[in-house]
């Protein structure tokens, strides 16, 4: 074999590399087929539709013709490549042709989120198995797993849209009533606070458990029974945001009865909190709360 070798290559990370040899008698000496060097050439991302030339004329060089084929059997690129003595052409095949989808399950099962979703551009054929539910539940579980709250989604959803929707959801830095009613919060005075106010919090002088606060979707709250800081007072809520000419938040907060407003804040395990200078409340976990919590996405 020469050592001057000429190299054909169309460029796709995505798609596995093949090699066809042209020797000095214009005729194809091998296939490096990885699966299978027995494939039939129309199973194939690529295949080689003429090669043109004749061995008794040494005068006349051969001329290669490769047609690329996408995912879905379209003709996508047409390269004509004339063949020295020796000639080396790498073939870039479509991996869901020669894997077929079960396979491709396998091999996408994988990737992280983010790869299997740069899958859903690639072709229908890449769409229809990168978007299986097969794949999406296990990335479900684990962008789930340790989370405070779970979105309340619309049942019958794929577990693509699941996954999606939760990821939009834990971006959300707007509160919403929904959020305050679906959950139980944790109420704890600050330093701050006077200390008439932290003497009666159980949790500050590290006698039991922090004092509990239950929003209600008709703008009202309460509290335990037994609890020292409530006097059996009423209680309303509100919240208030205000925006921008462009959209975003400008101002957003929760605030009881007339006492100073607290601002909103999300934790990385999709919990909430609100605060001021005196007290704050947490969202308690409740992932296991059937249906979710929160706004039901989509709306």
């Amino acid at each position: 074999m020469a050592k001057d070798k000429d190299e054909i290559q169309i460029v796709n990370s995505w798609k596995r590399i093949d090699k066809i040899i042209i020797n000095n008698t214009q005729h194809v000496l091998k296939v490096v087929v990885l699966v299978s060097e027995e494939e039939e050439e129309e199973e194939e991302g690529m295949k080689i539709t003429e090669i043109n030339g004749d061995s008794s004329t040494s005068n006349k060089r051969p001329k290669l013709k490769v047609v690329e084929l996408d995912g879905d059997g379209k003709e996508v690129v047409e390269i004509v490549k004339q063949v020295e003595k020796c000639e080396e052409v790498v073939v870039v095949r479509e991996p869901l042709l020669v894997f077929g989808e079960d396979l491709m399950l396998v091999i996408l099962n994988h990737l992280d989120a983010q790869g299997v979703a740069s899958c859903l551009l690639v072709s229908h054929g890449w769409s229809d198995v990168a978007s299986s539910d097969s794949l999406w539940t296990k990335k479900c579980e684990e962008l789930w797993l340790g989370k405070a709250h779970m979105p309340r989604l619309s049942p019958g959803i794929s577990r693509l849209a699941a996954y999606s929707f939760s990821m939009m959801d834990a971006r959300r830095s707007r509160i919403m009533t929904e959020d305050l009613c679906d959950h139980v919060w944790e109420f704890r005075f600050k330093k701050e606070a006077p200390e008439y106010w932290r003497n009666l919090d159980p949790s500050w002088k590290g006698i039991g458990p922090p004092m509990l606060r239950y929003f209600h979707p008709d703008g009202s709250q309460s509290a335990d029974p037994d609890d020292q800081v409530w006097g059996g007072h009423e209680c309303t809520f509100s919240t208030v945001t205000t925006f921008v000419a462009d959209g975003n938040i400008r101002k957003h907060y929760v605030r009881i009865n007339r006492w100073p407003p607290m601002t909103v804040s999300r934790n990385k395990d999709w919990s909430w909190e609100l605060g001021n200078q005196l007290y704050w409340y947490s969202s308690t976990p409740d992932s296991t709360k059937e249906g979710g919590t929160g706004p039901l996405f989509p709306a």
